[in-house]
């Protein structure tokens, strides 16, 4: 899988430095499930995608919903294992985090990220 780095440039904070990039079928099927954790500073983007789950999820995650400019549309806060979000018809991709990276990295709604190899 590849990793890339995450910032929001207009509020000069890195979202990650260990994102990983899930957009092949398996990737995006397979997601965060058999991880026991997500450490601050990693997570996975789930490209394309409009809403996710965290079933056979053993914790908690945030959850971003990006359109295709990859401008936040939606946030979760610390979504508990067995939810689900809801599905955005403008929703492109989805930037899974640790939980607490939301408010830690205080990204809202509106928000554009970046994306660095």
């Amino acid at each position: 899988m590849k990793f890339v780095t995450v910032t929001i440039p207009g509020k000069a904070v890195t979202v990650g430095s260990r994102i990983g990039i899930a957009d092949t079928s398996l990737s995006r099927l397979f997601g965060l499930l058999g991880k026991r954790s997500l450490q601050p500073g990693s997570g996975i983007l789930i490209r394309p995608s409009s809403g996710v789950h965290t079933f056979g999820m053993t914790f908690s995650i945030d959850v971003v919903a990006l359109d295709r400019d990859l401008r936040v549309l939606h946030l979760w806060r610390r979504l508990p294992p067995f939810r689900v979000t809801t599905i955005g018809a403008r929703t492109h991709s989805v930037l899974e985090l640790a939980p607490g990276q939301i408010d830690f990295c205080g990204i809202e709604p509106g928000d554009r990220l970046m994306f660095h190899d």
